[in-house]
């Protein structure tokens, strides 16, 4: 019995380890005045992103494994409509022109696999315009600043007010 209990303390305690292994990209949080988001960084690898390996028209995560949740530790905003406070899963559906950003309340979801699925928990969506970089931008990267929420990967930039 007792080495029993030792093993499952061992296997307890790699486990969590393991599960990060398996993660493919690196993991940030980012935050500025209210607001938090912390997301999984895929590359670029010199693959082609928007519009193939992230299909424009489709739900995505806006980022690696776990789907993107931002929080607002008080009331704000986004794009101009209002945002209670409280932590949101983040969604995009990209375009060549303008993404739609959502906000759901379903959290814990891993990539945008069952958003269907809790699609009726979406508090808010906004649309922000495309901007092309002159550069690429090889790790997907998102960055609070000057009161915007930055998406930029390879040569896309989408900016959207938030407070």
């Amino acid at each position: 019995m007792k080495y029993l209990f030792l093993a499952i303390i061992a296997i307890s305690s790699i486990l969590p380890a393991c599960a990060q292994q398996q993660r493919k990209s690196p993991h940030e949080t980012v935050s500025a005045g209210n607001i938090s988001v912390t997301y999984g960084r895929p590359a670029k690898k010199d693959r082609e992103i928007f519009g193939a390996l992230v299909p424009y028209g489709k739900v995505w995560r806006a980022g690696a494994d776990e789907a993107t949740e931002i929080t607002f530790t008080a009331d704000g905003s986004l794009g101009g409509k209002p945002v209670k406070a409280g932590t949101y899963t983040l969604f995009t559906i990209p375009g060549e022109k303008e993404w739609t950003i959502i906000l759901n309340s379903q959290l814990k979801q891993w990539g945008a696999y069952e958003y269907e699925k809790h699609k009726g928990k979406n508090v808010l969506e906004v649309t922000a315009p495309v901007k092309q970089l002159s550069a690429p931008v090889e790790s997907f990267t998102i960055r609070v600043e000057n009161g915007q929420l930055i998406m930029e990967w390879d040569k896309t930039q989408v900016a959207v007010p938030v407070s």
